[in-house]
């Protein structure tokens, strides 16, 4: 069985395995390293991994809220558990939490071209919006 936890120190081994496995090209700045010291830092507790009974990390989500909108992050699973339900339960809970801090829309990002991905989304509610994303490395 699959529990939803909220992320602890001990899970890091498991969470950083577990993004070089999904995010392989991902910048340091994603690698588990710094985004889990940034995030901890920030103390919301929006930070959570999908346990097996084992103990072992399947899964993680992370999620951003400022007070106008949410973000989810960081959705992994491990590619030997994709399709049995566990992404579906990170970003249901993140939602769930969201949603319970008063957030009234949740936004993500994903990669162009990865329309596997952008199914799961599109299943679980999600919509492509007519939006162009910008960023600016600092």
């Amino acid at each position: 069985m699959t529990q939803i936890l909220n992320y602890r120190e001990e899970h890091f081994a498991g969470v950083d395995q577990l993004w070089r496995t999904v995010f392989p090209s991902d910048p340091p700045r994603n690698r588990a390293e710094q985004a889990i010291a940034l995030k901890l830092a920030q103390n919301d507790e929006l930070l959570w991994v999908a346990e097996d009974d084992t103990g072992a990390v399947v899964g993680t989500i992370m999620a951003g809220w400022d007070g106008h909108r949410g973000w989810l992050y960081s959705v992994a699973v491990d590619p030997r558990r994709q399709r049995s339900g566990i992404g579906r339960l990170l970003v249901n809970h993140a939602i769930e939490e969201l949603d319970r801090r008063g957030c009234n829309k949740v936004n993500l990002q994903i990669r162009a071209g990865n329309e596997a991905v952008a199914a799961f989304y599109k299943e679980l509610g999600f919509a492509v919006e007519d939006r162009v994303s910008m960023g600016l490395e600092i």
